[in-house]
């Protein structure tokens, strides 16, 4: 079994970043780890997937203003979230879907941007 722990969440102002880790429980061959995010009354929606050392992909909606990493060997993700917005305000998740199909969830962190 396989935890993932969200941290690194909270209130900032419009303009602001905030840095949102995940903590892996151990390694894992992974073939997707990325972040979600679901606002109150929404689904939750794709923020960034990283699929590979070098390719990552980000919604629109925070594409230039946010930046998904990982250290493979600390077992960790990171999401950068830079010029945050009104809109951004939602429970992060993070995801890793393990090579043969198991996909896990972390328990969410709760980012709100407001004045």
């Amino acid at each position: 079994q396989v935890q993932l722990v969200e941290s690194g969440g909270g209130l900032v102002q419009p303009g602001g970043s905030l840095r949102l880790s995940c903590a892996i429980s151990r390694s894992i061959f992974s073939i997707n780890r990325g972040w979600y995010r679901q606002a109150p009354g929404k689904e939750r929606e794709l923020v960034a997937s990283i699929t590979s050392a070098t390719t990552t992909n980000y919604a629109d909606a925070v594409k230039g203003r946010f930046t998904a990493s990982r250290d493979n060997a600390k077992n960790m993700l990171y999401l950068q979230m830079n010029s945050l917005k009104p809109e951004d305000t939602a429970v992060y998740y993070c995801r890793v879907v393990e090579v043969g199909g198991k996909d896990y969830w972390g328990q969410g962190t709760q980012v709100t941007v407001s004045s």
